[in-house]
């Protein structure tokens, strides 16, 4: 079995890369300056931002390629295992790597931001492709973590450094919105194709076997990361992914309503509530009328 090479610290990262720790819990590497290496696994036990500036090994999560080329942004968040693959032979790595460990952030208000920078959860053919300028901006902010890093430390020291590791993840959000629509290529069929996914569900024996269709189910139909999926989802409607899904649901629920042989109970199993009650409260939230009154106005109709 393979070895797994893991990085719970700056400090073990440093030292795999053959550099110096300037920082115990920041670092920002050239890796052209590291030695050759092999393929391996590594687990990161701290926030790795990845800029590849040529393909040089084929970087996988899980079973899955990153979507990543020349002047990409590859994203990693503490506790993955990624895996660098190649055919077996030397190869140098090139680029830069920004490595923070979770407890740089204790205390700031970027510790309280992160869970807004959903591209850490991202993970297959969801990299960051970055245009000339969007990299130059990238290679700006780490210079001046980098500066910081060779400063000697100071009561400022820390402020800086996380105040543009903030400024650097506040670019790569709008990095990502522009590439929302600029690869409109690549996204283009996925409402289409969730739309599809609802329906086919909705259609199976799926509700009774696994219940309501969740988010990283039909992420995973779609071979895409929830929070990916999700992200996508929200700036192609408007709406967040769950949302979607719900109003999928009220609208299966409508047509089943129609069936006046089958109670509200019953077209609650059905769509995969294990509990009536939790039904008929989405129903109403949505509608603005329960289940009955809905069915006893189209009667009227």
């Amino acid at each position: 079995m393979e070895d797994l090479i893991r990085f719970d610290s700056v400090t073990q990262y440093n030292a795999y890369n053959q550099q110096e720790t300037l920082h115990p819990l920041v670092t920002v590497i050239d890796l052209s300056t590291a030695n050759p290496r092999r393929k391996s696994s590594q687990y990161m036990g701290c926030y790795g931002v990845f800029l590849k500036d040529v393909v040089c090994g084929d970087l996988r999560y899980g079973k899955e390629y990153y979507d990543y080329q020349e002047g990409t942004l590859v994203f990693m968040s503490p506790g993955q295992v990624f895996t660098v693959e190649n055919d077996g032979e030397l190869y140098q790595p090139k680029g830069h790597a920004l490595v923070f460990h979770p407890d740089l952030l204790h205390g700031t208000s970027l510790n309280t931001k992160m869970n807004e920078f959903s591209f850490f959860g991202y993970q297959v053919n969801e990299a960051l492709h970055l245009s000339q300028r969007e990299r130059q901006i990238v290679m700006d902010c780490f210079g001046k973590i980098k500066y910081e890093l060779e400063h000697a430390i100071d009561k400022h020291s820390r402020k800086l450094i996380v105040a543009n590791i903030e400024l650097f993840l506040d670019y790569c959000i709008r990095f990502y919105d522009r590439q929302f629509l600029t690869r409109d290529t690549v996204h283009r069929g996925v409402l289409a194709k969730f739309e599809s996914v609802l329906n086919s569900y909705f259609t199976s024996d799926k509700p009774h076997t696994i219940g309501l269709p969740s988010v990283a189910y039909c992420a995973s139909e779609l071979n895409l990361s929830p929070k990916y999926f999700g992200d996508l989802i929200k700036k192609e409607t408007g709406q967040t992914a769950q949302e979607y899904i719900q109003a999928k649901v009220i609208e299966a629920a409508k047509e089943k309503i129609f069936d006046g042989s089958k109670s509200v109970n019953e077209i609650a199993f059905e769509l995969g509530f294990k509990y009536p009650q939790h039904f008929s409260r989405l129903f109403k939230q949505r509608v603005g009328q329960s289940p009955n009154e809905y069915r006893m106005l189209k009667d009227l109709n």
